[in-house]
């Protein structure tokens, strides 16, 4: 049996509302502080509250998803701006009810379920080859979006050739 460790990396693309959101975070800190200067000083407090509230967000703005695939257990990590790392998911390739290409007819049965949980960790690319994987998670049925290698590909269909359709 032949053991495969592959690591993938996909950015993020960055959204129109995620600029516009670092805009306005930024916009706020300076109207605060011109504020807390100008007219009154307890401006400034909400120049600090600002400050730390994009402290903690702007880092999120930059995703990076990092796949971890060795035997059959697929590992995803989220990479905010290159620094903070954390694990968002684990999931075994032999627990999936099904895994196939994301505009594939595979899937028309589990997208009109309405208590479908969708975890995005794909490019969102338009062009991309996202593939979902339909899983039991905790609060019910999910559905992992992900961008897999060709030979992560192979493996899974060699693990699970039943439910691993290809397109």
């Amino acid at each position: 049996m032949s053991d495969l460790y592959e690591e993938l990396l996909v950015k993020r693309k960055k959204k129109a509302s995620d600029s516009a959101l670092k805009a306005l975070m930024i916009a706020a800190i300076v109207i605060s502080v011109f504020a807390g200067l100008f007219i009154h000083p307890f401006a400034l407090l909400a120049a600090i509250g600002f400050g730390i509230l994009a402290y903690f967000k702007m880092p999120a703005l930059d995703l990076e998803y990092e796949y971890l695939y060795v035997n059959g257990e697929l590992d995803v990590d989220k990479i905010m701006s290159k620094m903070k790392r954390k694990r968002v998911g684990s999931f075994d390739i032999d627990k999936a009810d099904l895994i196939a290409p994301y505009k594939s007819h595979e899937l028309d049965y589990y997208k009109q379920n309405k208590d479908l949980k969708i975890l995005d960790y794909s490019s969102g690319e338009e062009n991309a080859n996202v593939y979902a994987m339909i899983t039991k998670g905790e609060k019910g049925l999910q559905m992992v979006l992900f961008e897999p290698s060709q030979s992560v590909l192979n493996d899974m269909r060699r693990i699970a050739p039943r439910k691993v359709k290809l397109s």
